[in-house]
């Protein structure tokens, strides 16, 4: 009798993405400390957990952390339910996206950090900026994920439903807009990994003085 094939992985297997990153960490030691290369260019892993470490014992880095994650989910809540409304609506209407297509297309790819500048001047440096900043950098992937997902709904399956009867609100609601979940969620992750670097990037720029991991990392030595 055949050997039963499995696709379940080795115990090596499992293990490989770990063995990686122990390695790399124990070649960076062993590297900074052969060249002797000064820790302000480039500090070896055991100076870097000594500085985490305090940072966790003395308090900061859970204050920074929870300043820095605050503005990262309120500016995200802000996009997702802007940027998923607007993405089924510009699928379902093409009035909506002949209207805001334009709009998107052109926006989309001027980079985020160059608006840091302009809001620090319109809004300051206090917190209404960086969650703007939060906002506006995610908008962009949830709205367009949240259109494509409802454009590429699957015609067979629309077909269907007309065939049975639904009309057009109960195939959208039922048909159009679950199909599209995916690709809805797959906006919301790229929109949210975009906006924690563009926050801590503002807090870099213009958060002297404030709590945020931004400002940390500036001021932290």
């Amino acid at each position: 009798m055949t050997a039963r094939r499995t696709n379940a992985p080795g115990l090596f297997e499992r293990l490989l993405p770990t063995l990686v990153i122990v390695v790399f960490i124990i070649g960076w030691e062993l590297f900074v400390r052969w060249r002797g290369i000064a820790p302000i260019f480039l500090p070896p892993p055991s100076q870097i957990a000594k500085y985490f470490m305090r940072m966790v014992m003395d308090g900061s880095l859970g204050l920074n952390l929870g300043a820095t994650l605050l503005r990262i989910f309120v500016g995200f809540a802000i996009a997702a339910v802007a940027g998923v409304a607007l993405g089924v609506l510009m699928g379902m209407s093409r009035l909506v996206a002949r209207v805001a297509d334009p709009w998107i297309a052109a926006l989309y790819p001027l980079p985020k950090i160059a608006l840091i500048p302009l809001l620090v001047i319109w809004l300051g440096t206090g917190e209404a900026y960086k969650i703007v900043i939060s906002a506006i950098t995610a908008f962009f992937p949830i709205v367009i994920s949240s259109y494509a997902g409802i454009r590429q709904a699957d015609r067979g399956l629309i077909k269907a439903a007309e065939d049975l009867g639904a009309n057009r609100r109960q195939i959208q609601m039922k048909v159009v807009i679950p199909s599209a979940i995916p690709s809805i969620f797959a906006g919301l992750h790229l929109g949210m990994g975009v906006t924690i670097i563009l926050v801590v990037a503002a807090e870099m720029i213009g958060g002297a003085g404030h709590l945020g991991m931004g400002n940390l990392l500036i001021t932290a030595g």
